[in-house]
């Protein structure tokens, strides 16, 4: 499932399905435990935090235990995180480049992570050039009508 469509996630959102992706499924209790004791929200916001998360297609309930409903995660980190890095590159008018000269200027870029950009993007050209050849060359192995 992917998020609603036009829904964006706030900070505490964020922290909050981060701590739902490492643990799986949890409860409201279980979350605000994840935080730091001196940086830890009220019970009472996580709890509205994770039910607008489900509102937003988020998190889905999956057993009641007690008093307390547990949640699990109804997206991916992965795609989570596309999503906001497309949102990102939509504010910068679709131009990567302010975005790595951020993450070069900053340190957080390294010659390892250039390497497997590089072999990533290698790889999507031996993909695109295959697709490629198989369109010009008519379908392959299937039969014709």
């Amino acid at each position: 499932m992917i998020l609603k469509k036009g829904v964006r996630l706030t900070k505490i959102e964020l922290q909050i399905m981060n701590a739902f992706w490492r643990l799986g499924e949890a409860s409201v209790r279980e979350i605000q435990d994840t935080f730091q004791s001196k940086k830890r929200p009220a019970y009472t916001t996580i709890q509205t935090v994770v039910y607008r998360l489900e509102e937003k297609g988020a998190l889905r309930k999956v057993k009641k235990v007690g008093n307390a409903y547990v949640f699990e995660p109804a997206v991916t980190r992965d795609a989570t995180h596309r999503r906001l890095i497309d949102d990102l590159l939509d504010l910068l008018d679709g131009s990567t480049r302010p975005l790595m000269a951020h993450l070069i200027d900053s340190g957080r870029l390294s010659l390892d992570d250039l390497r497997e950009i590089e072999d990533r993007l290698k790889g999507q050209e031996s993909q695109s050039a295959e697709g490629r050849a198989e369109g010009a060359g008519g379908r392959k192995g299937g039969a014709r009508h």
